[in-house]
Parts: C-alpha cells; sequence; structure tokens
C-alpha cells in the first residue's frame, strides 16, 4: 500500500448554516438587541441552558453564548435594593 496515498485529505465545501428560525414572523437575529425574544427550541433547567431558535444559548445565570463564539456576560437586573422610585 502506498502510504503517501493514505494520507490524503479530502475537503469538502463549507457548508452554510441554515436559519433555525423557519416561522413567521421569523425571530429576531442573534446580532440584534432583543435577541432573547426568540424562540425556544431546547429547554434543559436541570443543565441550566437553553437553546433559542434563532441559534442563541442562554444560561440561567442570564450569560450568553451567540452562534458565532461571541460571549455575552451575564446581565442580571439589579435587586430592588439598589432601585430608585421617583418621588
Amino acid at each position: 500500500m502506498d502510504s503517501a496515498s493514505s494520507r490524503r485529505t479530502h475537503t469538502t465545501p463549507q457548508r452554510k448554516n441554515r436559519s433555525m428560525c423557519q416561522h413567521q414572523p421569523a425571530c429576531p437575529t442573534a446580532d440584534s438587541a432583543d435577541r432573547e425574544a426568540a424562540r425556544l427550541l431546547a429547554h434543559h433547567p436541570e443543565q441550566g441552558w437553553s437553546l433559542l431558535c434563532n441559534g442563541v444559548l442562554v444560561f440561567e445565570d442570564t450569560g450568553e453564548l451567540l452562534p458565532d463564539g461571541q460571549i455575552i456576560a451575564p446581565h442580571r437586573p439589579l435587586g430592588t435594593a439598589q432601585v430608585m422610585t421617583a418621588a
């Protein structure tokens, strides 16, 4: 057997990711400010994460992982002790 031919690598054309959002009206995209308003595709509270139809992974600590690999740090709302009310 020719060892050089057994080491060849075959490349395949890159596939484009189709949008997971197939319903109308379409959900906000992963790069929009309201991305968390997208529909749930998978919900795993025992593991602490949910997958939205725009490809965003939302974690129970309010952190997010976008489809392009960008990380959004947790952004919990302020507690009531830190909120000021108008007089």
